[in-house]
């Protein structure tokens, strides 16, 4: 398996799902517990070995002292009245071994009441202390029932090897608290500066949390609507941190986005006055020439030459095409720039059966078919503008698809809206076109041709009709299944 296609850990995922709070106090407290555990570990380590240093040194001190009274007692064969079992300066719990030849003679301990124990060793201890040679650093060794002891050999004047020891387990009962004080102690740190780093951690990342709503109130601007406006708010100051820094340098990105959007706002709104304008100060022309050259084309038709008829021809239908791309480029601006329609109730099934006609009659090749609720539907909106959507949805369906093609009108209406859709079962739409097919000057043929007289602003048009009226246009297609554009409408009060 290769190690692309190895799936993720999930702790690398757990880690990754984090929010960047979480990360650094997380890391803190690892890096408190690692601290916390090497400060520990050392403490314990030098405090064992200052100890140990100790416990030698009392060894040393002590010699082979005791070891050696174990001789002198065990000479001592009958015992005494006034006889004193107790040994001045030793401490409870030494130990005394006697070695001769590599034999254990004597081992006794001094027990609380001050007086000397004696004790069995067994094979295993035996050989313990049988490894230990004079003149060797003292050993820790555990000597089964009697506990953990200190150990160092000494060579006594008969020859002998005596050996004290000095029990572990004061130290190790002082290691075992000072392990409990530390971890309780550690615990607390781990709590407090996980507790502190939250806090701190959360008060310096108080602006990015900003600058995230921030971010976020951003990206839910509608960019394109020339009344939206970006967020104001400002960091509190300039100075600080890199989080304050990006902070800053967030806003004043929003500040130049701004300028940009209120510089295209004034350019959107200089260029519709301008569209509007020029197309009000054209219709006037195109009046004038059209009907010049009807009047031409009607009165000394039969004395001018085929040619000039032909060409007056070719002028009417041209200022004809020309003036409907000043009509439709004059209601776009208006349009855009807000201008209400007329709002009046209206009975959309009737609107569909006057565009249906009229596409009836424009393109007998086709097959046109209604699918219309029993009852009248009703609609509030400009009927003029309405019809206008629905005779550019047939049109376009007449225009892009082969004859015999069916074209099917349906309404259906539901609780809130009422949908009229006009589905055909042409060739489609192709994918990288439907995205762009609202926009102005879309046109599927690429090669610019104006053979059905297409200017691209059809569908931009009743697209921005449909706008106005708080509805939408919308399409659906796929290439050899055919083509479905929907426009919903809000239903009518008192449908």
């Amino acid at each position: 398996m290769s190690e692309r296609a190895r799936p993720s850990r999930p702790s690398r995922r757990w880690w990754h799902a984090r929010t960047l709070l979480g990360r650094l106090t997380v890391g803190m407290v690892v890096v408190l517990l690692v601290a916390c555990a090497v400060l520990g570990v050392t403490s314990e380590l030098v405090l064992r070995t200052v100890l140990l240093n100790q416990l030698d040194a009392q060894l040393e001190a002590a010699g082979g002292r005791y070891s050696a009274s174990l001789e002198h007692e065990a000479a001592e064969t009958e015992p005494s009245a006034d006889r004193d079992d107790s040994i001045p300066g030793q401490s409870v719990g030494t130990l005394g071994i006697r070695l001769v030849a590599g034999r254990i003679t004597e081992a006794a301990v001094v027990t609380e009441e001050g007086t000397n124990r004696k004790i069995t060793l067994d094979a295993y201890d035996r050989f313990l202390v049988g490894s230990i040679r004079p003149g060797e650093a003292p050993k820790s060794i555990d000597m089964g029932r009697l506990g953990d002891y200190r150990l160092r050999a000494v060579r006594g004047k008969d020859g002998d090897i005596q050996v004290t020891g000095l029990p572990l387990h004061p130290i190790n009962q002082t290691l075992a608290e000072l392990f409990a004080v530390d971890a309780a102690l550690f615990a607390f740190l781990l709590l407090a500066g996980g507790f502190a780093t939250a806090l701190v951690v959360r008060r310096n990342l108080r602006p990015l949390h900003q600058l995230t709503s921030t971010a976020l109130e951003f990206s839910e601007q509608a960019l394109t609507d020339p009344e939206s406006s970006l967020p104001t708010v400002r960091p509190d100051s300039e100075a600080g941190s890199e989080v304050d820094q990006l902070n800053v340098a967030f806003h004043r990105m929003l500040d130049r986005i701004q300028q940009a959007l209120n510089a295209r706002d004034v350019t959107e709104a200089r260029l519709r006055r301008f569209v509007a304008d020029a197309s009000h100060e054209l219709r006037t022309p195109l009046s004038t020439i059209q009907a010049h050259v009807e009047y031409a084309s009607t009165t000394d038709a039969e004395l001018l030459p085929a040619s000039t008829v032909n060409a007056l021809d070719r002028v009417t239908a041209a200022t004809g095409r020309m003036s409907n791309l000043v009509a439709d480029l004059l209601l776009l601006a208006r349009l855009d720039a807000g201008r209400p329609l007329a709002r009046t109730s209206l009975d959309l099934t009737r609107l569909v059966l006057e565009a249906v006609n009229d596409a009836r009659a424009a393109a007998p090749d086709h097959r046109w078919k209604l699918d219309l609720p029993e009852e009248v539907v009703k609609v509030t909106g400009d009927p003029e503008r309405l019809h206008q959507v629905l005779a550019n949805l047939l049109a376009n369906a007449k225009t892009h698809t082969p004859p015999g093609t069916t074209v099917t009108i349906r309404i259906r209406v539901a609780a809130l809206s009422v949908d009229v859709s006009v589905v055909d079962d042409g060739p489609g739409i192709p994918e990288e076109l439907q995205p762009r097919l609202f926009d102005r000057f879309t046109r599927g043929d690429t090669s610019r041709s104006r053979a059905h007289g297409s200017s691209g602003l059809g569908l931009a048009i009743a697209h921005s009709i449909v706008n106005s009226h708080g509805g939408t246009l919308t399409v659906r297609s796929s290439q050899g299944e055919g083509t479905t554009f929907t426009m919903r409408l809000p239903r009518s009060s008192d449908s």
